[in-house]
């Protein structure tokens, strides 16, 4: 279950459907992601085909990263079976 975001355009996007922070190409990919992320348990849950799940470095060691499109990126890190503080960002 996804517990807290740090991107408040996609919680808005998650919880309302609202596309507001969002880039409108990468909407129905996040709607996929966003879903499973809530579904899963445990980061291998979001290793998927053409998701390119992997584990980050640097300031960002305990969280993962999944492919959206371009250089955007899906982040989160989980506590228990928790998915938290979920990001969409470009860090590249």
């Amino acid at each position: 279950m996804i517990k807290s975001f740090r991107h408040k355009g996609l919680e808005a996007f998650f919880l309302t459907g609202s596309k507001a922070g969002i880039k409108p190409s990468h909407e129905l990919k996040l709607r996929r992601q966003l879903r499973r992320l809530d579904e899963s348990v445990a980061p291998t849950d979001m290793n998927l085909p053409g998701w390119k799940l992997h584990a980050l470095a640097g300031s960002m060691v305990g969280h993962y990263s999944v492919w959206v499109n371009g250089n955007w990126r899906l982040t989160f890190a989980f506590e228990g079976q928790d998915a938290v503080l979920v990001d969409y960002q470009d860090y590249h």
